[in-house]
């Protein structure tokens, strides 16, 4: 047997060498997750971003109906997607959330577009890098909305009792959203002071219109002579319950006739004369379509009909007055 020699002897003591490595490697993995730790406490929830835009938008001065549907479909995409920092975010979130629900397309593009927005003010608060939400969509058919027809209204006001205050009322609200094109939101909040009865003029500040423009709007003598009655009215009822307000448009017991989004007497009132006398079309957005395609037959411009309805562009009112290829066919031909 051949003698190992002494040169490959290893003299040093190098036990426990492992053990201390080993050690110092456990170590480093402590420092590591707790590093990663700290990190994921600095990482933006959703639901701080979420609060941070909300406040954003109410210093911006957006609608109380914008803000609450952000936060009720924002809330209902974090539940779904389970996810909670800004920075997971990637648009198969998007897709898994539009896969989720049982709703029809028009629906499905409605909250997407309220996430979208959600997003885009991320990415302008510098927490989300790029905009991978842009290309998804979803295709919805044109579903033509057609306006009130004269005819209907004339029916409408034929069948109300003018000597009842409700009836008094909602007839008044009806033909003044016809004749001007008004929205019910602002409908709801008008007052006496807009009302210009000597000029036959509404002189609507902003505060109440959807733009935030001011609004100057023409009346017949038909929508003074009602007007007038109906604020008389208004006073003996607010006398009656003790109310102090000088809303145009009031309930019976001198109150605001809508006190929230959903719940609108005129609007309910509105849509119970449609079902009880067969009136197509009697609701608020009818009645402002059809004020906008009654002012198009007259010939009024699109330019004009666009700063009655408060409207930000001319696209957006084009869409209201869904012009067919016919229609504007012989429109142009009065100029040939």
């Amino acid at each position: 047997m051949t003698k190992k020699k002494a040169i490959l002897t290893v003299t040093e003591d190098l036990s426990g060498l492992f053990e201390e490595k080993k050690s110092e490697h456990a170590n480093t993995k402590v420092k590591k997750a707790s590093r990663s730790k700290e990190r994921n406490t600095d990482r933006l929830t959703l639901e701080k971003a979420l609060t941070t835009i909300t406040r954003q938008m109410e210093i911006s001065g957006n609608r109380p109906r914008t803000i609450s549907d952000y936060n009720v479909y924002v809330k209902h995409f974090a539940q779904t997607i389970t996810i909670k920092y800004v920075d997971q975010l990637n648009a198969d979130h998007v897709y898994e959330w539009l896969a989720s629900m049982d709703v029809s397309k028009q629906t499905k593009l409605t909250r997407l577009k309220c996430l979208k927005a959600f997003l885009s003010r991320c990415f302008d608060n510098g927490w989300i890098e790029r905009k991978f939400w842009r290309p998804i969509n979803i295709k919805v058919d044109n579903v033509v909305k057609e306006g009130a027809a004269e005819q209907d209204i004339k029916v409408l006001l034929s069948v109300l009792d003018l000597n009842d205050f409700v009836q008094l009322r909602d007839a008044t609200a009806a033909l003044l959203m016809f004749k001007t094109g008004l929205r019910i939101n602002t409908i709801v909040h008008l007052e006496n002071r807009h009302i210009d009865f000597e000029n036959n003029l509404l002189r609507i500040d902003g505060s109440i219109v959807k733009n935030h423009d001011q609004l100057l709007l023409p009346i017949d003598n038909t929508l003074n002579r009602m007007l007038t009655v109906l604020i008389k009215q208004n006073a003996a009822i607010r006398n009656e319950y003790g109310k102090d307000n000088s809303y145009v448009f009031i309930t019976k017991q001198g109150g605001i006739i809508a006190t929230s989004q959903s719940h609108n007497n005129i609007q309910k009132r509105l849509n119970k004369y449609a079902k009880e006398y067969g009136l197509k079309n009697i609701n608020p957005h009818a009645l402002r379509r059809g004020f906008a395609k009654s002012l198009l037959g007259k010939g009024a411009s699109i330019a004009d009909i666009s700063k009655a309805l408060g409207h930000s562009n001319l696209a957006v009112t084009s869409q209201y007055l869904h012009l067919d290829k016919e229609e504007v066919a012989e429109s142009l031909r009065k100029f040939l």
